[in-house]
């Protein structure tokens, strides 16, 4: 197969569409303290910006199975069409929304579309490129997507300073009106010959427990107790669902989460390296926002530029991951790049409001270099363990781990920071009325606030609550370093080594030459 004549051009179109996905989660952690402030933005608290960021996620996972399937079957060009129609309307609504939930339902609104649009990039770039060029076209799809991460935060940036908060939504629609136009002139119509029928009840069982689940873990943050009624029994309910949608994948002939695809070692050991980086990745995003913004007291343009280190070195060394990964082996280049991610998630435990920006600089760059060399041959690890014909689902697989493990790292690692804090600053607001209390120390953005309102009585509280976010800060990162501690022994113990993906691609690629002829 030599490939579609117009494939690059047609990546660069893919490419740009995912532009408006990528920069609205971006853009967004930017945009979160202007949102939470009473005045300039919507009053939202620190859980209503943790839906803010779930709600999108949580339908875009449940939802990326059905619309892999509905693009393999009725046409993957068609729906990313549709999704580019939905996100452009939905970020509209995002934009003029007149309180925390009102944003909370239209970025639920967003992820319907996002869910229409992703699957169908990844499935379009595996027709039109030969599995010798796959490998490199799915490099620059990161690559591109890793410059929608550089750009976003200096774009919420500028829009922040000189335009309202909902400026950082709107910025969608240009990028979604251009996108349409060319996905019409240049994105050729593919589909999956023999389809896979759709599975409403996995597709409603999976929203339910994923919901329940983050539900249970974000109030948890909020009462500052995991043991509570409140916080056990939607999540302990969640699970449960969980289990039954499990049950159900494996029972029927049509999942929409084949949970036998796990038996491939090779994609199962890509899919949970790629769940523990973007886990302990989103988590670790949640709490570095308000460090910069608030402890370290940068504007939200100077915080979005101290982000680009992060993402140029993604765009730098991205599509070079595939020539890394071909000289030293899948799991060698896996094993290292998670090792240096561990250390740079555990380096965050040792800043405060003293650390130089050069240092903070380095870190954000060596993160961002070892997460390129993971994800583009994680990605085509998944990809190349299905048949072509099914690269829908194959990419909604690849997405909804991802989305999934965003979510809950933003859930768990945003409810540890929460409890943490609350913890630490009680003893500073003693003095307060009850009620007040409870309100300031949800997070340190409320503490400011209380602290403002309070004037010159205020300011004793300061000190205390950039104490206690930074102590906050410090668990959060240790937790996220653990649990990518365990993503370096499960790469190191079940990733295919240099000779296995050898002989993988060997197997493989014959099958494929079959499912197409």
């Amino acid at each position: 197969m030599t490939g579609h004549p117009r494939r690059w051009g047609i990546l660069g179109v893919l490419v740009f569409s995912l532009l408006a996905v990528v920069l609205d989660n971006t853009i967004l952690n930017v945009a979160m303290k202007t949102i939470a402030d009473e005045t300039a933005g919507l009053g939202a608290t620190q859980s209503e910006l943790e839906w803010a960021i779930n709600s999108y996620t949580l339908v875009f996972a449940g939802l990326l199975f059905t619309f892999g399937v509905i693009g393999d079957r009725t046409g993957r060009k068609r729906m990313l069409m549709i999704g580019m129609v939905l996100f452009g309307l939905s970020s509209l609504a995002s934009a003029y929304a007149q309180d925390p939930t009102q944003l909370i339902l239209a970025r639920a609104a967003m992820g319907i579309g996002g869910a229409a649009i992703m699957p169908a990039t990844l499935a379009i770039i595996s027709n039109v490129f030969p599995p010798a060029e796959r490998g490199k076209a799915i490099g620059v799809w990161a690559a591109g997507v890793g410059l929608a991460v550089a750009i976003g935060p200096i774009t919420g940036g500028l829009l922040i300073e000189n335009y309202w908060w909902g400026s950082v939504f709107l910025i969608n629609v240009p990028i979604v009106i251009v996108a349409s136009v060319l996905i019409a002139a240049l994105v050729p119509e593919s589909r999956d010959p023999k389809p896979s029928r759709l599975d409403p009840v996995g597709v409603v069982l999976s929203i339910i427990g994923l919901v329940a689940v983050v539900y249970g873990i974000i109030r948890g943050g909020e009462l500052a107790t995991f043991a509570d009624a409140e916080v056990l029994v939607p999540t302990l309910f969640g699970v449960a669902v969980l289990g039954v949608f499990v049950w159900w994948e494996r029972r029927i002939d049509h999942p929409v989460f084949d949970v036998r695809s796990f038996a491939d070692i090779r994609f199962s050991s890509a899919l949970g390296m790629m769940g523990i980086v973007f886990f302990a990745m989103m988590g670790g995003m949640f709490f570095l926002t308000f460090y910069l913004q608030i402890v370290l007291g940068f504007t939200p343009v100077q915080a979005g530029a101290l982000m680009i280190p992060f993402a140029a070195a993604q765009l730098v060394f991205a599509p070079l991951s595939q020539r890394v990964t071909q000289r030293l082996g899948a799991k060698l280049s896996a094993t290292l790049s998670m090792i240096v991610i561990t250390l740079a998630l555990g380096s965050y435990a040792l800043m405060d409001q003293n650390t130089p920006i050069v240092l903070l600089e380095i870190v954000f760059f060596v993160q961002g270099a070892a997460m390129a060399n993971i994800m583009p041959p994680a990605t085509t690890a998944i990809m190349e363990s299905l048949p072509r014909e099914k690269a829908g689902v194959g990419s909604a697989m690849s997405n909804t781990v991802r989305q999934v493990a965003g979510a809950l790292g933003v859930a768990v690692l945003g409810s540890v920071l929460s409890s943490s804090y609350r913890g630490e600053i009680a003893p500073a607001l003693a003095g307060l009325p009850a009620g007040v209390q409870h309100a300031a120390g949800e997070s340190i953005m409320a503490t400011m606030g209380v602290a403002q309102e309070l004037g010159d009585r205020g300011q004793a509280l300061i000190r205390p609550a950039f104490t206690a976010f930074i102590d906050g800060m410090h668990v959060t990162a240790l937790v996220c370093a653990a649990i990518a501690l365990v993503g370096i022994f499960a790469v190191a113990r079940w990733m295919p080594g240099k000779q296995r993906n050898a002989k993988h691609a060997e197997k493989k690629e014959p099958a494929l030459a079959s499912s197409r002829g």
